[in-house]
Protein backbone atom coordinates (compact mmCIF):
# COMPACT_ATOMS: atom_id res chain seq x y z
CA UNK A 1 0.00 0.00 0.00
CA UNK A 2 1.61 3.12 -1.16
CA UNK A 3 1.34 6.35 1.00
CA UNK A 4 0.27 9.43 -0.35
CA UNK A 5 0.95 12.34 0.50
CA UNK A 6 -1.28 15.08 -0.56
CA UNK A 7 0.31 18.69 -0.36
CA UNK A 8 -2.54 21.88 -0.98
CA UNK A 9 -0.07 24.41 -2.68
CA UNK A 10 1.46 27.24 -0.84
CA UNK A 11 0.19 30.40 -0.23
CA UNK A 12 -0.14 33.18 -2.83
CA UNK A 13 -1.46 36.70 -2.73
CA UNK A 14 -4.45 35.95 -5.49
CA UNK A 15 -5.95 33.84 -2.57
CA UNK A 16 -5.60 36.67 -0.03
CA UNK A 17 -7.73 39.09 -2.28
CA UNK A 18 -10.67 36.73 -1.82
CA UNK A 19 -10.21 35.82 -5.63
CA UNK A 20 -11.63 32.51 -7.00
CA UNK A 21 -7.97 31.86 -9.51
CA UNK A 22 -9.52 28.05 -10.79
CA UNK A 23 -7.21 27.38 -13.45
CA UNK A 24 -5.90 30.71 -14.50
CA UNK A 25 -2.26 31.40 -15.35
CA UNK A 26 0.42 33.52 -13.72
CA UNK A 27 -1.27 33.10 -9.77
CA UNK A 28 2.30 32.75 -8.31
CA UNK A 29 4.06 31.41 -4.34
CA UNK A 30 4.48 34.55 -2.21
CA UNK A 31 7.12 34.26 -0.09
CA UNK A 32 5.01 32.76 2.05
CA UNK A 33 4.63 30.03 0.03
CA UNK A 34 7.70 29.31 -1.14
CA UNK A 35 9.62 28.18 2.32
CA UNK A 36 7.61 24.28 3.04
CA UNK A 37 8.97 19.33 3.32
CA UNK A 38 8.55 13.95 3.93
CA UNK A 39 11.27 10.66 2.19
CA UNK A 40 9.75 10.06 -0.76
CA UNK A 41 9.83 7.90 -4.21
CA UNK A 42 7.89 10.45 -6.68
CA UNK A 43 6.45 14.34 -6.61
CA UNK A 44 3.78 14.78 -8.87
CA UNK A 45 1.69 18.06 -9.35
CA UNK A 46 -0.93 20.15 -11.09
CA UNK A 47 0.44 21.89 -13.92
CA UNK A 48 -0.42 25.50 -12.36
CA UNK A 49 1.73 27.76 -11.45
CA UNK A 50 1.32 27.78 -7.57
CA UNK A 51 1.55 23.95 -7.52
CA UNK A 52 4.44 23.09 -9.40
CA UNK A 53 6.35 25.92 -7.28
CA UNK A 54 5.73 23.82 -4.50
CA UNK A 55 6.55 20.46 -5.65
CA UNK A 56 9.44 22.08 -6.88
CA UNK A 57 10.36 22.94 -3.28
CA UNK A 58 9.11 19.37 -1.95
CA UNK A 59 10.79 17.82 -4.74
CA UNK A 60 14.93 20.31 -4.12
CA UNK A 61 14.38 19.06 -0.48
CA UNK A 62 14.37 15.45 -1.42
CA UNK A 63 16.80 15.79 -4.51
CA UNK A 64 14.00 14.30 -7.29
CA UNK A 65 12.21 15.98 -9.72
CA UNK A 66 8.45 16.93 -10.21
CA UNK A 67 6.47 15.09 -12.99
CA UNK A 68 3.35 17.81 -14.13
CA UNK A 69 0.28 15.34 -14.53
CA UNK A 70 -2.40 17.29 -15.99
CA UNK A 71 -5.37 15.64 -14.70
CA UNK A 72 -4.43 16.71 -11.26
CA UNK A 73 -5.49 20.30 -12.19
CA UNK A 74 -7.50 22.76 -10.36
CA UNK A 75 -11.13 22.58 -11.06
CA UNK A 76 -12.79 24.05 -14.89
CA UNK A 77 -14.45 26.94 -12.97
CA UNK A 78 -15.48 28.34 -16.45
CA UNK A 79 -17.28 31.51 -16.22
CA UNK A 80 -16.65 31.78 -12.41
CA UNK A 81 -12.98 31.44 -13.09
CA UNK A 82 -11.09 34.94 -11.22
CA UNK A 83 -14.46 36.04 -9.29
CA UNK A 84 -15.02 37.65 -6.35
CA UNK A 85 -16.30 34.79 -3.68
CA UNK A 86 -18.32 37.39 -1.95
CA UNK A 87 -20.06 38.28 -5.27
CA UNK A 88 -20.57 34.29 -6.23
CA UNK A 89 -22.01 33.68 -2.68
CA UNK A 90 -25.00 35.66 -3.51
CA UNK A 91 -25.56 33.66 -6.81
CA UNK A 92 -28.36 31.37 -6.06
CA UNK A 93 -26.23 28.70 -7.98
CA UNK A 94 -23.16 28.97 -5.04
CA UNK A 95 -25.64 27.21 -2.84
CA UNK A 96 -26.25 24.36 -4.95
CA UNK A 97 -22.33 23.99 -5.41
CA UNK A 98 -22.04 24.14 -1.20
CA UNK A 99 -25.37 21.72 -0.31
CA UNK A 100 -25.51 19.26 -3.64
CA UNK A 101 -22.39 19.19 -5.56
CA UNK A 102 -22.78 15.95 -6.93
CA UNK A 103 -25.51 18.04 -9.00
CA UNK A 104 -23.58 21.28 -10.30
CA UNK A 105 -21.50 21.87 -13.07
CA UNK A 106 -19.64 25.26 -13.18
CA UNK A 107 -21.31 28.01 -15.50
CA UNK A 108 -18.82 26.86 -19.17
CA UNK A 109 -16.44 24.85 -16.86
CA UNK A 110 -16.80 21.41 -15.15
CA UNK A 111 -19.24 18.67 -13.71
CA UNK A 112 -18.05 18.05 -9.82
CA UNK A 113 -18.78 14.32 -10.53
CA UNK A 114 -16.69 14.52 -13.74
CA UNK A 115 -13.61 16.07 -12.01
CA UNK A 116 -13.90 13.16 -8.99
CA UNK A 117 -13.59 10.68 -11.13
CA UNK A 118 -10.93 12.57 -13.29
CA UNK A 119 -8.47 12.57 -10.12
CA UNK A 120 -9.59 9.07 -8.58
CA UNK A 121 -8.52 7.98 -12.30
CA UNK A 122 -5.40 9.85 -11.54
CA UNK A 123 -4.78 8.25 -8.07
CA UNK A 124 -5.13 4.77 -9.11
CA UNK A 125 -2.59 5.08 -12.31
CA UNK A 126 -0.16 6.66 -9.84
CA UNK A 127 -0.53 4.18 -7.09
CA UNK A 128 0.37 1.98 -9.59
CA UNK A 129 3.45 2.72 -10.39
CA UNK A 130 4.60 2.13 -6.87
CA UNK A 131 5.17 -0.49 -4.46
CA UNK A 132 3.80 -0.64 -0.95
CA UNK A 133 4.98 1.25 1.30
CA UNK A 134 6.74 3.88 -1.19
CA UNK A 135 6.00 7.77 -0.03
CA UNK A 136 5.18 10.20 -2.82
CA UNK A 137 3.43 13.44 -2.68
CA UNK A 138 0.46 15.11 -4.90
CA UNK A 139 0.86 18.71 -5.05
CA UNK A 140 -2.47 19.93 -6.07
CA UNK A 141 -5.29 22.25 -5.02
CA UNK A 142 -8.36 22.55 -2.28
CA UNK A 143 -11.13 21.54 -3.65
CA UNK A 144 -9.77 18.38 -5.74
CA UNK A 145 -7.74 17.12 -2.91
CA UNK A 146 -10.86 17.17 -0.60
CA UNK A 147 -12.72 15.31 -3.61
CA UNK A 148 -9.47 12.63 -3.81
CA UNK A 149 -9.74 12.16 0.01
CA UNK A 150 -13.60 12.27 0.20
CA UNK A 151 -13.93 9.18 -2.19
CA UNK A 152 -10.96 7.23 -0.75
CA UNK A 153 -12.96 7.45 2.78
CA UNK A 154 -16.02 6.89 1.50
CA UNK A 155 -17.72 9.97 2.16
CA UNK A 156 -20.28 11.05 -0.48
CA UNK A 157 -19.22 13.64 -3.10
CA UNK A 158 -22.35 15.82 -1.57
CA UNK A 159 -20.56 16.21 1.76
CA UNK A 160 -17.05 16.62 0.54
CA UNK A 161 -17.00 20.46 1.46
CA UNK A 162 -16.98 19.65 5.18
CA UNK A 163 -13.19 18.69 4.60
CA UNK A 164 -10.75 21.30 5.19
CA UNK A 165 -7.31 21.77 3.21
CA UNK A 166 -5.75 24.49 4.44
CA UNK A 167 -2.88 26.13 2.05
CA UNK A 168 0.38 24.50 2.55
CA UNK A 169 -1.03 21.33 4.70
CA UNK A 170 -0.44 17.76 4.37
CA UNK A 171 -3.19 15.16 4.50
CA UNK A 172 -1.53 11.48 4.21
CA UNK A 173 -3.24 8.43 2.51
CA UNK A 174 -2.21 5.03 2.61
CA UNK A 175 -4.51 3.18 -0.34
CA UNK A 176 -4.84 -0.25 -0.86
CA UNK A 177 -6.74 -2.79 -2.54
CA UNK A 178 -8.21 -4.22 0.22
CA UNK A 179 -8.90 -0.91 2.57
CA UNK A 180 -7.82 2.68 2.47
CA UNK A 181 -6.70 4.73 5.35
CA UNK A 182 -6.27 8.55 6.25
CA UNK A 183 -3.93 8.92 8.53
CA UNK A 184 -3.67 12.52 8.64
CA UNK A 185 -5.34 15.42 7.55
CA UNK A 186 -4.19 18.81 6.64
CA UNK A 187 -1.71 18.92 8.97
CA UNK A 188 1.08 22.18 8.47
CA UNK A 189 4.28 21.71 9.23
CA UNK A 190 6.38 24.18 11.46
CA UNK A 191 8.64 25.88 9.05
Amino acid sequence: MPIIHLIRHGHNDYGKKGLLPGRLPGVHLNEQGRNAVPPLKAVYSSPLERAMETAQAIAKASGLRVEKRPNLVETALGDWEGKSIKRLSRDKRWRQLQEHPSQFRFPGGEWMVEQQARLVTEMQALCERHKAKDHFAIVGHADPLKLIIAYYIGLPLDLFQRLTVDLASVSTLIVGAKETRLLRMNWKPKV
